[in-house]
């Protein structure tokens, strides 16, 4: 038995010796054919150096460029509470308290002299704008102009020799550049972030809702954070160079989380000039119905590529027609820049004032062919529009207009006008914003001015009836008269 034992324990050591022999042996073999096998084999690794980050840019020296023209903007503005009539019939309380609310945002001097641009979603209903300047002076700030269609406000201080941003060029800004937002996020002032473009030319359809006019909708949208506060804020490269002005972010949660978006700069600067010089936007229209071009529309139409803006229609006696342009003509560039989005072509119009003259690179039957255009205003003349030309109404403070056919029809309404301005209004004290759209009348259809001249002359309550664009709920106000 002992022997037996014996001998077992001497077969395992040996088949032990053997085991790890074979294992070195293997091991070496399998050192040799894995070195082998690298020499020959491509990484599978992007090599990622830190060289590949451009390290000439200089954050501190645009930042210091920058930080001293952005502003603090606090609005203080009143309203009522009210109650919407959707399925329960209540009615507002002519009697509700009125609340003082507050909020803030940022803005940049564009002018040694005083002017600022914003976002008109900061200032809006505003009964007092205060502006706080990086060295901690607050002036008191007047709304010169807003065009809500690019959501851009200008605004005025009484100040001289005021530090600015120098203004960049929005054309040339290209995908994956480096760029700064700087602005007052949680009202933390002089908040600088930094980011690269992710992408250009973006629409989120976030304008719609509170225009009157087409919404120009092309925002940079860029990685840098940005966060409630920021709005109005300046995007700049890393030469210190405005290239746009921060106005939305996209979140889930109403704080930044991982994309934000700015106007152009080139259409901050017509707007702001054109409200400063005019009072209003100069706006020039192509007179087109257009549509993006996709594997859709390219195979219902037979087009051979996937590149421009189809034309679906053309206005009679408009810019495009009167130049040539038929329907199925394939817009390709404007004044030589590519274009390949709705978003695109608009922002390039929205550049232009009615009689300025514009060459369009088209494609039409797969021919290549150019075209001068002269272009409009919104009433279909090449002459730029004064205040006095936008048909309003006056109604108790507050600025009506009315609404197109087209407009009606887009909002799902047979008729109505609209609240454009509310100034210090009796009607704003209620609690109605501009945009909204007057229906009816102590149960009247309104359809033009002349259906609100009697409602002016009334003494008591008075119920109006309406909505907002995009809104499917019907709200009822009672006013004091």
């Amino acid at each position: 038995m002992k022997r037996i034992f014996l001998l077992l324990l001497f077969a395992a050591i040996g088949g032990g010796l053997i085991a790890v022999s074979s294992y070195k042996y293997f091991e070496k073999k399998s050192s040799e054919n894995q070195t082998f096998n690298q020499s020959v084999t491509p990484s599978l690794y992007a090599n990622y150096q830190l060289g590949n980050i451009n390290p000439g840019c200089d954050f501190v020296q645009a930042a210091e460029m920058t930080i001293h023209a952005v502003v603090n903007i606090r609005t203080q503005f009143q309203r009522r509470t009210s109650l919407y009539e959707d399925f329960f019939g209540f009615f507002s309380n002519p009697h509700a308290n009125t609340q003082m609310l507050s909020a803030t945002g940022s803005g940049v001097i564009i002018s040694t002299d005083g002017y600022i641009v914003t976002n008109n979603h900061v200032v809006q209903d505003a009964d007092k704008v205060e502006v706080t300047l990086n060295d901690k002076r607050i002036y008191n700030a007047t709304i010169i102009g807003s065009d809500p269609s690019t959501d851009l406000a200008l605004l005025k201080v009484d100040a001289s020799e005021l530090p600015t941003v120098q203004y960049g060029n929005s054309d040339d800004v290209r995908i994956g550049e480096w760029v700064l937002a700087v602005g007052n996020p949680f009202n933390l002032t002089s908040t600088v972030t930094a980011g690269i473009v992710s992408a250009k030319a973006r629409n989120i359809n976030i304008l719609g809702k509170n225009s009157n006019n087409s919404p120009i909708e092309s925002f940079i949208q860029t990685d840098a954070a940005v966060n409630p506060g920021n709005s109005g804020g300046a995007l700049v490269n890393t030469k210190g160079e405005l290239i746009g002005i921060n106005a939305a972010i996209a979140s889930s949660t109403g704080s930044y989380s991982g994309y934000s978006f700015a106007i152009p700069v080139n259409i901050v600067r017509k707007v702001s000039e054109d409200l400063k010089k005019y009072g209003l936007v100069q706006r020039a229209y192509l007179g087109v119905s257009i549509a993006e071009i996709d594997g859709k529309l390219a195979e219902n139409n037979k087009l051979n590529e996937l590149k421009g803006v189809y034309i679906g229609a053309v206005i009679e006696n408009g810019s495009a027609a009167n130049a040539g342009l038929k329907e199925g003509d394939i817009i390709l560039s404007v004044n030589g820049k590519n274009i390949n989005s709705n978003s695109e072509l608009l922002e390039n119009i929205g550049q232009y004032r009615p009689s300025d003259k514009i060459v369009l690179s088209i494609e039409r039957e797969g021919k290549p062919m150019e075209f001068s255009v002269v272009l409009q205003n919104q009433f279909g003349k090449t002459d730029l529009v004064k205040k006095e030309d936008k048909p309003v109404y006056n109604l108790l403070g507050a600025t009506i207009e009315p609404l197109s056919d087209e407009k009606l029809s887009q909002y799902n309404l047979s008729n109505g006008v609209m609240i454009t301005k509310m100034n210090n209004s009796v009607i704003k004290n209620v609690g109605i914003r501009e945009g909204f759209i007057i229906t009816s009348v102590d149960k009247k259809l309104v359809r033009s001015f002349n259906d609100l001249k009697n409602f002016t002359n009334k003494k008591g309550q008075t119920l109006i009836t309406g909505t907002y664009p995009g809104d499917w709920r019907t709200y009822y106000f009672v006013i004091n008269l």
